[in-house]
């Protein structure tokens, strides 16, 4: 399949590209801003599929409304119907388009003359109305008022905010071209209208403040909850603003003659992640907690880990390799220790349930007799 992307270079198109070069079906053929609209119809003649992403929408000039919304969609309409075929067609429009204002009604007669391609020539067309889209590759001071946060926070410069209680109505951008690519293989079959979902709602001081969080996690190690929903694709957009020189961070690092102790993330509400090391013949441990668990696992080297119960007296002990992953889970009530039995240094992962508080550890000495 071949498909045509006109603003092939924008924010949009580049995120579209990108999903489609990972394909090895698809050709990609584009129209960028500067290029000759006679272009147009000879690129128009060889596709399979049209998107249609060009658009202006912050000119130095109002009259670039007109010649680069309606009036290149109404060449490419004329491209379109002098061909024959009947390709399908999407397009980004805007919410904006039921706006009396220069940027709104160009793009409404952007739709119209779309309309009048599918009505004359049977050619599908899907008109995408977006609110704010946002994502990596945005242009800061441009696109969307999340990339500019992204940007000046990911750069420690400041942003300005005129209503913090100022609504925001946003998709993603990896939720649009999720949209897209289901049109381009036939799975939308009704032509028309399309939303994008999720569309998610917030404001101008709710995002701007969650974009600090993400950069201040990386002093108190305690994440955000980043798995799902706008969290999730906030902080990948954040992520993607980085410098290259801030691409690492350095964590807090403990040591004493049994080796070191590193802690790495925190959750506020599944617990902590760390390491430690020992050297050979070094135990750690020997304490027990009431409520508190953790899950070990040794990534090299050998270890012997005791448990005792703390009423009943009952004893258990195992041994764990880095060779074969195995978990090892304390239990409350049994006090437990861990003995480096290999003759190099040991290194294991441990996850807490819970962020270490040193005003209240749950952690009571009590070490495990021979």
């Amino acid at each position: 399949m071949k498909v045509l992307i006109t603003g092939i270079n924008g924010f949009i198109g580049s995120n579209l590209v990108a999903h489609l070069r990972e394909r090895s079906d698809i050709e990609v053929l584009g129209f960028a801003r500067g290029d000759d609209p006679a272009l147009l119809q000879a690129r128009v003649a060889e596709v399979d599929c049209i998107f249609h992403l060009a658009g202006v929408n912050r000119p130095q000039d109002p009259a670039e409304f007109k010649s680069g919304n309606s009036d290149l969609t109404q060449q490419l309409c004329d491209a379109l119907g002098a061909c024959g075929r009947k390709i399908p067609l999407i397009y980004t429009s805007s919410i904006q388009a039921d706006r009396d204002n220069p940027y709104g009604q160009s793009k409404l007669a952007a739709e119209k003359s779309l309309d009048d391609l599918a009505e004359r020539h049977g050619c599908p067309v899907y008109i995408f109305r977006l609110p704010n889209v946002f994502g990596k590759w945005a242009r800061p001071n441009y696109n969307s008022a999340v990339a500019t946060f992204c940007h000046n926070i990911a750069h420690d410069l400041p942003i300005q905010i005129h209503d913090e209680s100022a609504a925001l109505t946003l998709v993603y951008v990896d939720d649009v071209v999720r949209h897209f690519l289901a049109i381009m293989e036939g799975q939308v079959a009704v032509p028309g209208k399309v939303d994008v979902e999720p569309v998610y709602t917030s404001t101008v001081g709710a995002v701007a403040e969650q974009i600090r969080a993400f950069r201040s996690s990386r002093a108190t190690l305690i994440t955000e909850p980043v798995g799902t929903g706008l969290v999730r694709a906030l902080y990948s957009t954040y992520l993607s603003y980085l410098p290259a020189a801030s691409f690492t961070y350095e964590v807090p690092k403990y040591g004493d003659p049994r080796g070191v102790f590193v802690e790495m993330l925190k959750t506020p509400d599944a617990g902590q992640f760390s390491y430690f090391t020992a050297h050979p013949g070094v135990t750690r441990g020997g304490h027990y907690h009431h409520s508190k668990t953790e899950k070990f696992l040794v990534i090299k080297g050998k270890a012997s880990f005791r448990f005792r119960q703390i009423v009943s007296g009952e004893f258990y002990e195992l041994e764990t390799t880095g060779e074969t992953p195995t978990i090892v889970e304390t239990v409350p009530g049994w006090t437990h220790d861990i003995t480096n039995i290999g003759d190099d240094e040991m290194i294991v992962m441990l996850w807490a349930n819970e962020i270490f508080d040193r005003e209240h550890p749950d952690t009571y000495a009590l070490p495990l007799c021979p």
